[in-house]
């Protein structure tokens, strides 16, 4: 890890370059990226597709097939998640709250590629931990299908709940398919000297979790 960005560390095929940058730092990619305008949806976009034109896309993950192409997305507690076919011939990067995630938005994502579920690896980002994520029951509920899901939300000493990010959607991956996740485990609330944090310091800035092919 350099002092501007936080290498993926997974076995991506040579050429792809992954990671997030780290708070402050001033990151070069090699080309402007396209931002999305992330909403907590279920919407993947493709770079070079008529919906991709748009100034900035209304979705909350992008897929990427050309050499060049950067795959980008931002985040201050909710997880990143890229995405690498076996080959590294596609790319994807999500933004994944517990809104997206319980919307389908790892689903969609998956749908859109051209790659089967087999042939991916992911690699999680700097997230909130289930220790600092304490959420309400409705939280919980969104989830009710996924099966199981107590054990991605602990019951704490007031009667809420903290919940598993990381958890659960890695439960998503492999429900569809990606059975090799890596990374997660960085807490963005607890380490204030590498990572924002939305909710340690309320209006904060955004890292940038980024793939691309060189």
């Amino acid at each position: 890890m350099s002092d501007k960005w936080l290498c993926a560390d997974w076995p991506a095929p040579p050429g792809i370059i992954a990671g997030t940058t780290l708070k402050g730092s001033e990151f070069a990619l090699p080309a402007e990226p396209r931002l999305l305008n992330q909403v907590h949806g279920a919407r993947a976009v493709r770079i070079g597709s008529p919906e991709f034109d748009q100034a900035a896309p209304e979705a909350d993950a992008v897929i990427a097939d050309r050499s060049g192409d950067i795959c980008v997305v931002r985040t201050a507690d909710c997880l990143p998640i890229l995405l690498c076919s076996l080959d590294g011939q596609e790319i994807a990067a999500i933004h994944a709250g517990w809104r997206g995630l319980a919307a389908g938005i790892v689903e969609a994502t998956l749908d859109e590629m051209n790659t089967p579920a087999g042939n991916l690896i992911a690699w999680f980002g700097p997230a909130i931990s289930q220790a600092a994520f304490e959420v309400g029951t409705e939280v919980r509920d969104s989830f009710g299908e996924l099966g199981r899901i107590e054990a991605f939300f602990q019951v704490n000493e007031r009667g809420r709940l903290q919940a598993d990010l990381f958890g659960l959607a890695r439960a998503r991956l492999r429900r569809r398919g990606v059975l090799r996740a890596f990374g997660g485990g960085l807490c963005t609330v607890n380490d204030p000297q590498r990572f924002y944090s939305y909710r340690r310091d309320g209006d904060t800035g955004r890292m940038l979790s980024f793939i691309f092919r060189s």
